[in-house]
């Protein structure tokens, strides 16, 4: 059973209205949006294929953009986190290195599982009709579905504990809730 007045308490410091927080929500919430809606349209049309002259280009091309978008993602969702206050009981050590060891699974799966994918197959590169010659098993593969998504969010579950953030564990949340969609849809 969940502790309801706990969480009213902890989300008591998160100012959902702040310009900056609703941004990050969705900073969030777009990214995996636009990549799907990007991806499928690529499918069935093949037009950045043919803006671009060939798959690979549009495919690293589309990569391109989507990093660069994580970027402004990661960067609303810490400007989110500064503006809002700090829980101070967990403003200690204990947490801040918790959040770290956590940050670095995350950071684990995720370069693994670039690694395992390559450009192409991290970057939807199957739209674009670059397919893979067999399914990726290995680690991370072997261990979680999605490692890329839920290493993400790790990532900022980990960057929330670190700066003991309310706000960031809410927009950790979000970050969830928009890869959960994201796999559903995928799927």
């Amino acid at each position: 059973q969940v502790d309801v007045a706990a969480m009213v308490r902890l989300f008591g410091y998160v100012d959902v209205t702040d310009t900056g927080f609703i941004v990050a929500v969705l900073s969030i919430a777009f990214n995996p949006l636009f990549w799907n809606v990007v991806a499928r349209w690529e499918h069935k049309t093949r037009a950045l294929s043919q803006v671009f002259g060939s798959p690979h280009a549009a495919c690293y091309c589309l990569g391109a953009v989507i990093l660069v978008l994580n970027c402004v993602r990661s960067h609303c969702f810490t400007e989110a986190m500064k503006s809002q206050p700090k829980l101070e009981g967990w403003d200690y050590h204990w947490t801040y290195y918790s959040g770290l060891a956590i940050s670095a699974v995350g950071t684990l799966f995720v370069i693994s599982s670039f690694l395992a994918l390559g450009f192409t197959g991290t970057f939807l590169g199957d739209y674009f009709g670059i397919l893979m010659e067999e399914k990726v098993t290995s680690f991370p593969f072997s261990v979680l579905d999605n490692p890329m998504y839920w290493g993400s969010t790790a990532i900022y579950l980990g960057w929330s504990l670190m700066h003991a953030s309310p706000a960031g564990l809410l927009l950790t949340a979000v970050v969830a809730i928009s890869y959960t969609i994201a796999v559903l849809y995928e799927g």
